[in-house]
């Protein structure tokens, strides 16, 4: 696509609803800004009704903010309506038009547009190239597998030669193996083309997998926006930290503090931990211990007892109890390590650097 690229800007955005069973209205979207660079693929990501959804409708248009602008490029886009905008979207239900071969599906936009017929052709045929569906432009959409049908949907989005892609959970109907293909794939054709992209989905490995940026959401705001190694390694709080990946929370209190590093008192034992939020002695932390951060050792860290020990393959899956406090870990690679049976006692042990304080 020769087309310059374009990005999109979402200024003070909120979208009202009003509850049927209570009457009252609620924010679905609460006061939203963020901007998603051209080029870029921004996933939205969170729980239902967390407001990712609305968010990717007011982008299309199919729904109307009821405060904010929304822009495409410079240009704003709140008065437009969808077949106005520069947008296309992929849904969850790919939407195909079950009477219309592969080449008529994604032929349909342009054709609506009043595109010559040569250059159709030339779109058609460069876009099916792209999604790995040449020579099955006559194949009717019901005789296509799940995920066939998923890269007629994505050709049909793309030929328009759209500046932003919206994707409206468009894997959740594929199994888990196919998912994993697909979005590989709908990564790989992003980059090509070189579109931007905004993605929702609820799937944090999806996320993970194909985003440049993810923007977590939570009761209608974004709680963080940032690379997933970011998201994932220096999360703002607790909610981000426990919806991206499995994490443990590990609570105690800063007996002593400098600019660079604090003591912190956990279960009984001092730990020291690098100081990233500026605490000071009193104030209560709470450490952010990922599962594959830390290790089992006879003794020299936080003294636990483990209540499950599981042989996984690749790795030994623990639960042990630091004190009253559950927490998940993964021994990778576990031949010729020493493995701990349940009601061993033993220590809890992770590189300070590995963990991240809240």
């Amino acid at each position: 696509m020769s087309k310059v690229k374009k990005g999109v800007r979402l200024d003070h955005i909120s979208k009202i609803y009003k509850d049927p069973k209570t009457g009252k209205d609620f924010y679905a979207v609460n006061d939203t800004s963020l901007t998603i660079e051209p080029g870029s693929f921004v996933t939205l990501l969170g729980p239902s009704g967390c407001g990712k959804t609305t968010t990717l409708r007011m982008i299309a248009g199919f729904e109307s903010p009821d405060e904010g602008e929304i822009y495409l490029g410079d240009e704003p886009i709140n008065a437009l309506t969808p077949n106005k905008r520069d947008t296309a979207m992929v849904f969850q239900s790919y939407a195909l038009l079950p009477h219309l071969n592969i080449y008529d599906n994604v032929s349909y936009g342009l054709r609506l547009r009043k595109v010559p017929k040569d250059e159709i052709r030339e779109r058609v045929t460069r876009i099916l190239a792209l999604v790995e569906l040449s020579g099955m432009e006559s194949r009717m959409t019901n005789q296509l597998s799940g995920g066939q049908q998923q890269r007629v949907a994505l050709a049909r989005a793309l030929v328009i030669e759209p500046s932003v892609l919206l994707f409206d959970e468009p894997l959740s109907n594929l199994d888990a193996k196919l998912r994993v293909q697909m979005r590989t794939e709908i990564r790989r054709i992003q980059q090509e083309v070189g579109i931007t992209a905004v993605y929702v989905t609820h799937d944090q490995s999806e996320a993970m997998a194909i985003s440049d940026k993810i923007i977590i959401m939570n009761r209608g705001v974004v709680e963080q926006m940032g690379s997933p190694y970011d998201i994932y390694y220096h999360p703002v709080d607790e909610f981000v930290a426990d919806f991206i990946g499995e994490a443990n929370f590990l609570r105690g209190e800063v007996m002593d503090s400098s600019s660079a590093e604090i003591t912190v008192n956990i279960e009984g034992t001092a730990v020291k931990l690098p100081n990233e939020k500026g605490l000071s002695a009193g104030d209560k932390a709470v450490v952010v211990l990922r599962p594959e951060a830390a290790t089992l050792k006879a003794s020299g860290g936080l003294p636990c007892e483990v209540v499950l020990s599981c042989f996984m393959g690749s790795y030994q899956n623990y639960h042990v109890k630091v004190g009253s406090t559950l927490v998940k870990l993964e021994e990778h690679n576990p031949k010729n390590k020493r493995i701990f049976a349940v009601g061993e006692k033993c220590s809890l042990v992770f590189d300070p650097g590995s963990v991240h304080v809240l």
